[in-house]
């Protein structure tokens, strides 16, 4: 199955930062990894974040790292952020899927 890529306006800002030989390796890695499996992960490319409901995989591509969600027939590029930034990034970002309050 073959998926549709989609950039939230901040990953698209993400991406045009990024040095050009740089963003077209990503792109690349975005296309060849994310468009027909996006959930197959893997011990060093593909990562599913548990305990995390937002953003739901991060890929690994050298020093940069995409995190994204994946719907029934799209990938949601959330954002594209360098490995130093990443954990920073998710602190912020990241949304946890623990419910919190009573029953």
């Amino acid at each position: 199955m073959r998926y549709e890529i989609a950039l939230a306006p901040e990953a698209g800002e993400d991406l045009r930062r990024l040095r050009a030989d740089i963003r077209a390796t990503v792109r690349q890695a975005i296309k060849k990894h994310l468009q027909y499996e996006p959930t197959k992960t893997s011990k060093s490319r593909i990562k599913h974040l548990h305990g995390l409901s937002r953003p739901q995989y991060r890929l690994r591509i050298g020093d940069v790292r995409v995190f994204y969600d994946v719907t029934e027939d799209t990938v949601e590029v959330l954002a594209i952020v360098s490995k130093v930034d990443a954990a920073a990034w998710l602190a912020q970002m990241g949304e946890s899927n623990e419910r919190s309050g009573t029953i």
